[in-house]
């Protein structure tokens, strides 16, 4: 048994926040014994580098739209499951450390496919490092990957991971081909305008000015959709 705490907003900010040597600003949630995360909305998008080692984490699920975030460290905790679709609602993640937690099957790490512009990720220290060709499942589901568990990605690795999962690109391409028998073809997703920088900067200044929830879920929703990222 322990004793988990609540990730609420007294406690993000009493938390230290500073620049790291890589002149990022970073928020420190390490070794809180934290359960979940929540209420990190109220951090406005404000830093580069988020650190939750040492808790109870068992799922990375719960971010707002962070467009500012490029490095998620999560190192002893529970983890075995990420949220699907969370890359799309951190769109500029490019480093993803995890080490010493508890991914064992390789569909657990599906989810890592949505982070577009993801560039090195490390898992050191979960079984599901030990599982066959789990090298190249992580290299198929991530098509920009550099560095994986750090050891570069080499051209011939990628080659082998498409032989062998195929592409992300290909799949989703012949799931959106595949039609069952009796199922109700979707239909067709409505263009979307894309915002431009200033439109993007504009909403992000209303949801820091946001007085309730539902509006901040509201402008978010309208930001992911001008992205890309819906």
């Amino acid at each position: 048994f322990f004793f988990a705490m609540r990730l609420t907003a007294e406690l993000i900010e009493r938390v230290p926040q500073f620049t790291n040597p890589l002149k990022d600003r970073e928020l420190d949630l390490r070794g809180h014994k934290i359960a979940q995360i929540e209420n990190l909305g109220i951090t406005e998008d404000a830093f580069d580098t988020i650190d939750f080692s040492d808790n109870e984490i068992t799922k990375l699920e719960n971010f707002p739209l962070f467009l500012r975030l490029k490095s998620l460290i999560a190192h002893n905790n529970r983890l075995c499951r990420i949220a699907h679709g969370l890359g799309k609602v951190l769109p500029n993640v490019e480093t993803l450390s995890a080490h010493n937690n508890h991914f064992k099957e390789l569909e657990e790490l599906e989810p890592l496919g949505d982070f577009p512009n993801l560039l090195r990720l490390s898992l050191c220290d979960n079984l599901v490092t030990k599982k066959l060709n789990y090298r190249l499942f992580v290299i198929a589901t991530c098509p920009k990957l550099k560095h994986l568990d750090f050891r570069k990605v080499k051209p011939r690795e990628r080659k082998q991971a498409e032989e062998m999962f195929g592409s992300r690109k290909k799949k989703e391409e012949d799931k959106a081909k595949t039609f069952v028998p009796g199922e109700v073809a979707p239909a067709p997703l409505a263009e979307t305008t894309m915002l431009t920088e200033e439109e993007q900067q504009k909403i992000m200044e209303q949801i820091e000015a946001a007085t309730s929830y539902e509006e901040i879920q509201e402008l978010e929703k309208r930001l992911l959709a001008g992205t890309g990222g819906a």
